[in-house]
Formats: C-alpha cells, structure tokens, sequence
C-alpha cells in the first residue's frame, strides 16, 4: 500500500514540475532522481578556453566550450554534460511560450524572457520537445514574429542549468534557415 502511495506520490510531482504529462509505466526509481537533481547552475563565465582544452574536450570550470553542432535529444538525455558550455541546434521551431520561466532555481523572468519550443528531432511528427527549456530576450523575439510551426531553425547558446533534470539554455542567437 505504502509502496502505491510513494508511486502516485512521485508520478504527480514529475507531472507538476514538468508542466506536461508524464510518460506512462516510468520506475520509481527514475522519477525519484527530478526531486534529488543537483542545484541549478545560473550564470555562466563567458570566457574562450584555449585551444589545448578545446583538443581535449573538457572546459575549466566556470567556463563556456565551444560545441559544434549537436542533436538537441543527446542534449536532453545528458544534460550533465553539457553544462556550462555552448550549444549549437539546427531543428524545427515548434512556437513561443512561457514554459519554464519564473522558476526560481533556473530563473529568467517572464517580463525580460520568452521561452520557445523545438520539435523532436527523431520523429517527422509534430511533437515537441518540452525537456529543452530554451530563453530568448524578448526584444530579440520580437524581431522573429514571422517564425512559423515547422520552419527550420538554427541557435546558439550556453546551457546554464539542469534542474528537474532538464536542459536550460541561454539562447544568444536564434535565426530561420533559408530552405
């Protein structure tokens, strides 16, 4: 009996922290790790480290990497990993939206930010991908009102947090790809 209640429990804290639904027949033992993440990370040093540690792979701590383009689904399946360093996606815009703002833990205010959604990278379907939270000021999305669902994007930006176990991204530049 203790051990439903501590299912229901868990399944309904993923629910609400996510904002989405969550996915069906998920162990315990997975969902147990959003409420366990370590503290966010939210202000990245912008610093260029030098060409050894780019060879290497691995940036100094507090530093931003240079990443070349990455499939934003390993981006969600490691978030860990790319803490701190820059990420470049090339995916389908999906639309604007308030997801994740205001979250004290990975704060960016609704009244500076918006945030935006790409669409799955392994599906041809529509289904967007809700576990990238990614911020753009609002004044540069201004200038983007013309992006519709399914247009071809490209961005860049820093991950600067993981919290619940998602990818926050700084998005310092966002842009429609030419078809």
């Amino acid at each position: 009996m203790n051990k439903k209640i501590s299912y229901i429990l868990v399944l309904f804290t993923a629910i609400i922290s996510m904002g989405v639904c969550a996915k069906a027949f998920v162990p315990t033992d997975k969902l147990s790790a959003v409420t366990t993440a370590p503290p966010a990370q939210t202000k990245p040093v912008m610093e260029t480290p030098s060409s050894e540690q780019e060879h290497q792979g691995k940036a100094p701590a507090g530093q931003v990497y240079q990443v070349r383009l990455v499939d934003p689904l390993a981006v969600v399946k490691h978030p860990a990993n790319y803490l701190n360093k820059r990420i470049n996606v090339v995916a389908r815009f999906d639309k604007f939206a308030t997801l994740g703002l205001d979250y004290k833990p990975a704060m960016r205010s609704s009244e500076t930010y918006i945030s935006f959604l790409i669409m799955r990278t392994d599906t041809d379907k529509n289904i967007p991908l809700p576990e990238m939270k990614l911020f753009l000021k609002r004044t540069d999305a201004e200038k983007l009102i013309d992006l519709k669902e399914n247009d071809k994007v490209q961005f860049s930006g820093v991950v600067f947090s993981n919290a619940l176990g998602d990818v926050w991204v700084d998005v310092d530049k966002l842009s429609k790809v030419k078809k």
